[in-house]
């Protein structure tokens, strides 16, 4: 089987973005909710984002610099108040993420350009987005400055808040289904989370046996 090389230490970056965003898929897509200062809510949603840890509980965000290399209003804000919520992106949710991901002036609410609804933070003075069917209150834990293009931002989650129909809170499992969560591709496409099988880990004495666990089309 032939692959192309590519050196990254050759390419101009945005070719690097390209080959990066159209193979590492789908990534999850973070709908950040931020306040300003002056009490300017803000939304804007990012797919450079995943969980790290469980212990303590960790959610990364790669956030973009404008072409200047100043802050956009969601770094800014997490910078100037420490906190943010992650509101997970469903079925539902995609054409309000699209216009939170217009780029709007500073003093502009996304959220109610939307037309969605907020309900004030419990843990954090930001917002979560009623509509999500899951957020995240985030205390910021530590940013990491990746040159001058972006800042990579480490959260500390405070608080959850699920759906009731997709937790269970006596077992803490989740329904996949019902979350029905979507997730980014290359350019501007986008997948749905409901192609799910499931792939059991194997022991070793299994593998050496040759009784293990293998998918099959048949499993999706």
């Amino acid at each position: 089987m032939t692959h192309t090389e590519f050196d990254f230490n050759n390419l101009e970056p945005r070719d690097v973005y390209k080959l990066l965003i159209g193979t590492v898929v789908p990534r999850p897509i973070a709908w950040v909710t931020t306040i300003s200062t002056d009490g300017v809510p803000n939304a804007a949603p990012y797919s450079f984002f995943n969980c790290l840890s469980s212990d303590p509980p960790i959610l990364a965000l790669g956030i973009e610099n404008r072409n200047n290399r100043s802050f956009k209003d969601t770094a800014a804000n997490i910078r100037s108040t420490e906190v943010f919520t992650v509101n997970i992106v469903g079925r539902s949710n995609i054409d309000a993420m699209n216009i939170t991901a217009t780029a709007f002036p500073e003093n502009v609410n996304e959220i109610e350009k939307a037309g969605l609804t907020m309900i004030d933070g419990t843990a954090v003075s930001c917002p979560r987005i009623a509509e999500a069917p899951v957020s995240f209150e985030c205390k910021r834990h530590i940013g990491v400055e990746i040159g001058t293009s972006r800042e990579i931002v480490l959260g500390l989650v405070l608080r959850a808040f699920i759906r009731a129909d997709i937790v269970d809170p006596q077992n803490h499992h989740t329904d996949h289904t019902k979350l029905d969560a979507v997730g980014r591709m290359g350019g501007h496409g986008y997948a749905f989370s409901q192609d799910y099988f499931d792939l059991p880990g194997m022991s070793v004495e299994q593998f050496d046996s040759g009784q293990y666990p293998r998918y099959s089309e048949s499993d999706s």
